[in-house]
């Protein structure tokens, strides 16, 4: 049905009436939003504000993927989300806030992992993508389904104090494509270089500011009112209020769709960004459950907590606390006869800690602790606070 076709309930033109006396927006653009399918990948920090700014604008088809759950240490910023909700599933919570919003929308949920085996099945029927997710191997899996699928991919990302903006895989009117994040980071990061949100931080309205940004661009994308951020790349300071554009142009190199293209399908993004060792550089790791076991049992070990002294404070194993930042120079505290056992809150600083002790000291008695501290207490001590 084209948008043209779309009609309002007098309850609609109500609520929408701020919109439609713009002169450059008026009836259609509203049309424009109710035809629209955006989804909303993440439904987070960047997802909090761009869900309930689509729904207050009046965009007729919300999709939500995520498999998370609401936790304490998300309220500070994913304002979606009340205390009522810890433990719920992300995406139910985020429906019923939104419907409560805006009862004149449809919202499609999916509680699972954005995959390679499912991304293209999921994102098909969907007009835009709204990208709010916090890790690389997401990143390049949704920009190459979007490529794949030829639908434009509303990119945000934040950390700490700094935010990010651009719209990928864009046409315009005349028909130009713009480019791709291939064609920004053509390549990732080395694993563990850029710490995720969850063991870097972020302030906590940052997501709002740059979350608003992003929904911004989906209005402009779905609606052609004004010049969308394809070809070019915002970025905000929120410490000095600085923001800048730089331009972006399509690399005939891209993989995904240069000249030559080499890739047609989707790929392990797990392994592409280097989170898949090769057997002889495999961690060693225990489970929480067997931490637990050589606790019971008297298993001689160490336990090294890396995380930081204010995290220790919230919640801690009893573990000797050595932040990372901080491991090389403690190398004397570490035992080399025992078995020693590395955690921290999800086991990303910890299997950096153990990477820097294996390279620089030829140490072979390390282990990671899998799911770090938050998987010993969802699957041993679930009493213990959880942040």
């Amino acid at each position: 049905m084209s948008y043209k076709d779309i009609k309002f309930s007098i309850q609609e033109l109500a609520r929408y009436d701020r919109h439609i006396i713009i002169p450059d927006f008026g009836i259609e653009g509203q049309q424009k939003l109710k035809a629209a399918k955006v989804m909303v990948v993440g439904s987070g920090g960047l997802g909090s504000p761009a869900l309930l700014y689509l729904a207050a604008a009046g965009v007729g088809t919300i999709g939500i993927i995520d498999f998370d759950v609401v936790d304490d240490s998300n309220l500070q910023r994913q304002v979606l989300f009340g205390v009522d909700e810890i433990g719920q599933p992300k995406v139910e919570a985020a429906k019923r806030r939104i419907t409560a919003l805006n009862p004149h929308i449809n919202v499609r949920l999916y509680n699972e992992k954005l995959t390679s085996q499912n991304a293209l099945e999921i994102l098909k029927d969907y007009d835009v993508i709204a990208d709010g997710t916090d890790n690389f191997p997401t990143r390049y899996l949704v920009n190459d389904a979007s490529v794949l699928l030829g639908i434009p991919n509303v990119y945000a990302s934040i950390f700490q104090f700094e935010g990010q903006v651009s719209v990928f895989n864009y046409r315009d009117a005349d028909g130009r494509l713009g480019p791709n994040y291939r064609d920004l980071y053509p390549t990732p990061p080395p694993p563990g270089l850029v710490p995720s949100c969850a063991e870097g931080g972020v302030l906590g309205v940052l997501p709002g500011i740059i979350g608003s940004l992003q929904t911004l661009e989906v209005i402009k994308v779905i609606t052609g009112v004004g010049d969308t951020l394809s070809g070019r790349f915002f970025t905000f300071d929120a410490l000095s209020f600085q923001t800048r554009i730089f331009n972006i142009r399509r690399n005939p190199e891209n993989p995904i769709n240069g000249d030559n293209p080499t890739i047609n399908s989707l790929i392990d993004y797990e392994e592409f960004c280097g989170l898949r060792k090769p057997p002889d550089r495999l961690l060693k790791e225990i489970s929480a459950k067997e931490l637990y076991d050589w606790q019971v049992k008297g298993e001689p070990f160490q336990l090294i907590d890396v995380r930081e002294p204010h995290e220790y404070e919230i919640v801690n194993l009893g573990a000797d606390l050595i932040p990372l930042a901080s491991i090389r120079e403690n190398i004397d505290k570490i035992d080399k006869d025992i078995k020693v056992v590395f955690h921290c809150k999800m086991g990303g600083r910890s299997a950096k800690a153990i990477r820097e002790l294996e390279d620089q000291f030829g140490l072979e008695n390390l282990y990671n602790l899998r799911g770090g501290i938050l998987a010993y207490i969802d699957e041993v001590k679930p009493e213990l606070t959880r942040y």
